[in-house]
Parts: structure tokens; C-alpha cells; sequence
């Protein structure tokens, strides 16, 4: 089967190295052009195309589809399939109606729910019991197509963006194997969604990275949780930004403006928050590397029971 592989990011890393492992035919691949990254600001290839040029598979990167060359470019590679992962591009129907058999997506959610570019992170910053990955049938609609396959796995009470990242891209990885499976005894029908229960994980910003001490500390938990490792959530102390890192709800009763630092001990930095407090476990000052606690308190530091921390946007 002639398998053409698109993706950029880690996630997509994982599922192009697992389709390689299976020793399945990848024709060509497309990835985002290279971008700019470190202090140099040099372009750098991103982890699919660094691994694709590792097994000397063909490497793609339009800026879009709008070419007509790029739409003739992939229609002569006759794909059977093409396996979109976090491609960041968004795709013409012209190119979906290209390979033979499908065009499928493997998609960081429990689909209809947390459609579009953050599923992970907002499931875990609103509390979600469950997340998993959704491998659809293509279409024009943002992660609306027929849903081919599902796995789900729990979301634990210590799992971060990062941790859930690293489990779903192995789940996402084994669920596209089985789907190709299915296509290799016949034609393949999907589940329509339900619009009805769907909802949008919009982009993460800084923004939004810095914590608000005036909402429940269940939810500041779990937003500090979801943004680790990116973009980090953080807080002000005077003109200093402390990214916190780890971080655990506290039942401590307390009357204190959200925001105020009523406890410092080696169990953590304890904050009041609109309904009990939030203790901080792991935070990292500026220019310094991360840092747990009880041994920022060994040193020097801007910590000081009762100030009040920015707790607004």
C-alpha cells in the first residue's frame, strides 16, 4: 500500500516512526517549511522531516495547496492513503479526493469533543476523567470527518500536557497500524459525529499562561498542570515572572485576598485562592532553572508570607 505521511511536531514523530517500524511503503512525506528556532533564529527542520531524511524518504513542504504544481506533485505519487498528524496545514478537497483509498487524520482527542489545534491541554485544564485519540476520514470541516477508530486512556491526577502528549502520540501510533489494517481487508466505513457534543480547543496562548488566583484552585491546578512543559503557567511577583511548574490543591481554610501567600515551608508555597489555596511545589525563578520548593528555600528567594501576588490578566 503507496502511504503518503504528513505531519510536523513530535505527535506526528511518533506515528511516522511507527508506520516505518511496520515496514510499510512511505512514498513521499510533507511537512511544514523550516521555521526559525533558537537564539540564531537559523531554520530548523522539524522532527518529521529530520527522520523522514534519516530513512531517505522524499521530503515536501509547500507553503499551501494553492500551487497547482504541489496538487499535481502529490497526485503523481498515487497514494492509496494519506495519513494526516498535526500537519498544521489546513487541506483543499482537491486533496483529499487524491489518494485511492482515504485520507485519514489521527486527532489527540475523544472526538466530537476537543476539536481543533490544543485537545490535550484543554482536557486537562477542564478536568476532563478521559482523553485518547480519534483516527477520522477527512474532510473540508475542522476535525469533523466520520470516526474510523477510537482508544482511550485515563487522565491520571499527575498527567501534564507533556505526559498525556507522550502516551497519546503512542496510542495515536497503534490506532493508525489498526486502521491501515482495516483498509488493507476492504472498504472502511466511519462514525458521523455528533456535532451536538462537540466543543473547541482553541490555541494556547502566554496570555492566558498567567494564573488567575481569583478562580477555584482546582482550576489553577489544573491549568498549571496543562500548560507544563508549554507555554508554562506563571505568576508576578513584583516585576518577576515565576513559572510554576507543579503545583496541588490545599483545603487550608482562609479568609485572604486570592493571591496572598499565606504559608512557606519545604512542603511548598501555599496561595489563597476564591475557594481554598494552591501549593506550590515546583516553580522556577527567573534565569534560574526549575527548582522544587524545599530546596529554593535553601537560598535566597523573592517569596514573603502575606504579599499578594498578581492574580488578574
Amino acid at each position: 500500500m503507496r502511504i503518503v505521511f504528513a505531519g510536523t511536531p513530535d505527535f506526528a514523530k511518533s506515528h511516522l516512526a511507527a508506520l516505518l517500524k511496520a515496514k510499510h511503503e512511505i512514498v513521499a512525506v510533507y511537512t511544514q517549511p523550516d521555521r526559525p528556532a533558537g537564539r540564531g533564529k537559523k531554520l530548523m527542520a522539524g522532527p518529521v522531516k529530520q527522520l523522514a531524511l534519516e530513512n531517505n524518504i522524499d521530503v515536501f513542504q509547500p507553503v499551501n495547496f494553492k500551487d497547482d504544481s504541489d496538487i499535481q506533485q502529490l497526485k503523481d505519487l498515487k497514494p492509496d492513503l494519506f495519513i494526516v498528524v498535526a500537519y498544521g496545514l489546513l487541506l483543499p478537497q482537491v486533496v483529499l479526493d487524491i489518494p485511492k483509498l482515504a485520507c485519514i487524520n489521527s486527532h489527540a482527542s475523544l472526538l466530537p469533543r476537543w476539536r481543533g489545534a490544543a485537545p490535550i491541554q484543554r482536557a486537562i485544564e477542564s478536568g476532563d476523567a478521559t482523553s485518547g485519540v480519534t483516527v477520522m476520514q477527512m474532510e473540508l470541516g475542522l476535525d469533523t470527518g466520520p470516526m474510523l477508530h477510537k482508544l482511550e486512556t485515563p487522565i491520571e491526577s499527575d498527567d501534564t500536557g507533556g505526559s498525556l502528549h507522550d502516551r497519546l502520540a503512542l496510542i495515536g501510533s497503534q490506532a493508525i497500524l489498526e486502521v491501515i489494517e482495516k483498509y488493507q481487508g476492504g472498504p472502511v466505513f466511519g462514525e458521523v459525529q455528533d456535532d451536538t457534543l462537540s466543543c473547541y480547543a482553541r490555541k494556547l496562548t502566554k496570555q492566558e499562561a498567567l494564573i488567575d488566583w481569583q478562580i477555584p484552585a482546582e482550576q489553577v491546578v489544573q491549568k498549571i498542570r496543562a500548560f507544563n512543559p508549554a507555554p508554562m503557567a506563571y505568576t508576578l511577583l513584583g516585576d518577576s515572572r515565576i513559572r510554576v511548574l507543579k503545583a496541588r490543591v490545599n483545603a487550608m481554610a482562609h479568609q485572604a485576598l486570592p493571591g496572598t501567600v499565606l504559608a512557606i515551608d519545604t512542603l511548598g508555597i501555599t496561595i489563597a485562592c476564591q475557594h481554598q489555596c494552591v501549593t506550590l511545589e515546583q516553580v522556577q525563578l527567573p534565569n534560574k532553572k526549575p527548582m522544587l520548593v524545599k530546596d529554593l528555600l535553601n537560598g535566597k528567594h523573592p517569596f514573603q508570607e502575606h504579599y499578594v501576588l498578581a492574580s488578574e490578566l
